[in-house]
């Protein structure tokens, strides 16, 4: 909007992606519920040792499923953006893609921020919003990563943090309503809605400063 106004804009797009930003947590949530619901009524007859051992090694699996579907949808962004500056600068010849080297290089970014800066928002996610059994994080990590795979799939970029907090808030209402803390939860979703508008606004800052030099 900074170079263009409102015409360079393709809402289309843009509102599609918008939609999605309000529907992966939502559907994450009622998820992950309908996984705790189902996963409790298959395991009713074990007994709580058997059930935890069966849940800590399906956490597991799902985790990584999780994390398999986080680079899918996350790390793709920030390629497109580099792709796309690459090949409007001349330095991708050939057809429009994606090199190697520029995948690599993303998902060891995140990767390497996911395990040096990510930890307030992991102590967060596991413990401040509700705290969560091996049940409940396998069916939160389980719903999360349908969501992420589902929009992936379909070329929809969502947010893996929105996706995730959606569906932990469910893994945990589905125990019961009071095991959630709402207050963190509310202050979780403010901050989304600030960051978007304020992420607008640095972005067009620093364009401005580029027409500078």
């Amino acid at each position: 909007m900074a170079h263009a106004g409102l015409t360079g804009i393709h809402w289309s797009g843009l509102n599609k992606t918008l939609l999605a930003i309000v529907l992966s947590p939502t559907l994450g949530m009622l998820l992950a519920m309908l996984v705790m619901l189902v996963s409790s009524w298959l395991l009713h007859r074990a007994t709580a040792r058997t059930a935890e051992r069966s849940f800590r090694g399906l956490h597991l699996i799902s985790s990584a499923a999780y994390s398999l579907s986080h680079g899918l949808n996350d790390a793709q962004k920030t390629m497109g953006i580099i792709t796309v500056l690459l090949y409007s600068t001349g330095n991708l010849t050939g057809e429009f893609h994606v090199p190697h080297w520029v995948a690599i290089s993303c998902y060891v970014a995140i990767a390497l921020g996911t395990m040096t800066g990510g930890w307030k928002i992991i102590e967060t996610m596991g413990s401040r919003i509700t705290k969560l059994s091996q049940h409940q994080g396998f069916s939160a990590s389980l719903a999360g990563s349908i969501i992420l795979f589902s929009a992936s799939a379909l070329g929809i970029p969502v947010s893996t943090t929105h996706t995730i907090t959606g569906s932990i808030i469910g893994a945990g209402t589905a125990r019961r309503a009071s095991a959630v803390r709402w207050g963190v939860a509310q202050s979780v979703v403010m901050a989304w809605v600030i960051t978007i508008p304020a992420s607008a606004l640095v972005g067009a800052g620093f364009y401005a400063l580029t027409l500078l030099f």
